[in-house]
């Protein structure tokens, strides 16, 4: 086990709070900009950064617990937790090339584990294994008064106090600015093994990953891409590919692919990518590779039910927008022009399935004219207005990031 002591840049951080808080001044909330592009534009004069609050103050490979600073760097988590064949349990994306160039403000440097926390992001493994948020075991954060707040713990038994850890992680910095995190931890797979099926349709993709998913294979990642040449490793030079993918020690992976491929053998020949191509393949997935992308396009995020997600590209699709599919079918993502009719033909095909949606990336015009994320009903706003009350009283932090006006 290694431990270090608190940082003495948290109470700078405090101070700030404070001071804004007592001038009613708003603040931009950030590590290193790699996500300002997301949702709503900020309007502050000033930052409050965490990028000076940086190392692991705890890790304890035996007890599968790690507690870094909120400006982290994530490849500096990932590398040390690798060296004892461990790793982050939701797969966190990388989005910096997707969102990078949309903020002036934005640093440059990559995304830190503050970041990645405070906005909730899950990758590919996230229709196994849960959500970033599932794994958060404890945090630390300063609120809008300033005043310093933990929550959960060490241990993963933890049952300390209000459970702070799960209000704050998604939350994009507009309740407290988290200053530290532990989380949970799990022993890296010694290789993986993904199973291509080509040239499926989207309902006839949905459908051989649901069968996957429900096999007895324990299949840890499933997508469905429209266009498999725009992730080089997959050596398709067009239509579309079904992926499946297992994880575990070699002879397990090796015999379970092997399975899978059997079973699945109604949806047509299957290619299986061994442990670097098929690393490389779910690294691309995750951080939306496989979406074309045009430097002015907006990108969206919808959550369905994995058995809408074809329902939903065929509904946009008249609108030029272009998707694929994650988590199953579950996740939606997509591409398409940035305005405002465009916007509300993917509000609507997320309605029409009782989905929800996220405005991932969009030039500030687009993102300041509509919702982010859908309204809320009045109930639910009630009680998000008095959660963003208690918490931010002045309503300092990120003013405005998800809903306007708050």
């Amino acid at each position: 086990m290694t431990e270090t002591s608190a940082s003495p840049d948290e109470p700078a951080i405090v101070a700030t709070i404070t001071a804004a808080a007592a001038a009613g001044e708003p603040l931009l909330v950030c590590g290193n900009g790699t996500k300002l592009g997301m949702l709503r534009p900020v309007q502050a004069a000033r930052r409050v950064s965490t990028t000076k609050l940086t190392g692991i103050t705890l890790y304890s490979p035996t007890e599968l617990i790690l507690s870094a600073r909120a400006g982290t760097p994530l490849p500096e988590i990932e590398a040390a937790l690798a060296a004892n064949g461990q790793h982050l349990i939701a797969e966190p994306p990388d989005l910096t090339a997707l969102l990078g160039g949309t903020d002036p403000q934005a640093t440059g440097g990559p995304q830190t584990i503050g970041g990645i926390v405070a906005s909730n992001l899950s990758g590919p493994r996230r229709v196994a294994w849960g959500a970033m948020r599932d794994h958060v075991m404890g945090v630390r954060a300063v609120n809008g008064a300033g005043e310093l707040i933990h929550s959960g713990g060490r241990v993963l038994k933890n049952v300390t106090g209000l459970d702070l850890c799960k209000l704050l992680t998604g939350s994009h910095g507009t309740l407290a600015v988290i200053t530290e995190v532990t989380l949970k931890v799990l022993p890296a797979p010694e290789t993986t093994g993904t199973l291509v099926l080509p040239g499926l349709d989207a309902d006839s993709g949905v459908a051989a990953l649901s069968a996957g998913l429900g096999s007895p294979y324990g299949v840890s990642a499933a997508a469905w891409l429209p266009n498999a040449s725009l992730v080089p490793t997959l050596g398709q030079a067009s239509g579309s590919a079904t992926l499946l993918r297992i994880e575990d020690f070699a002879p397990s992976v090796a015999y379970r692919t092997d399975r899978l491929r059997e079973e699945l053998a109604s949806y047509g020949a299957a290619e299986i990518l061994e442990d670097a191509a098929s690393r490389a393949v779910w690294r691309a997935v995750g951080a939306a590779s496989a979406l074309p992308v045009q430097p002015t396009d907006a990108v969206w995020r919808v959550s369905v039910r994995p058995s809408a997600g074809p329902a939903v590209l065929r509904a946009v699709a008249e609108a030029g927008v272009r998707g694929f599919l994650d988590w199953g079918g579950g996740l939606v993502w997509l591409a398409g022009p940035a305005d405002t009719a465009t916007h509300r033909a993917v509000e609507q095909a997320a309605g029409a399935t009782r989905g929800t949606w996220t405005l991932l990336r969009a030039p500030d015009a687009l993102r300041v004219a509509v919702d982010v994320v859908p309204p809320e009903a009045e109930p639910l706003a009630r009680i998000t207005r008095r959660v963003k009350a208690a918490f931010d009283p002045r309503g300092i932090l990120n003013p405005g990031r998800l809903y306007a006006g708050l």
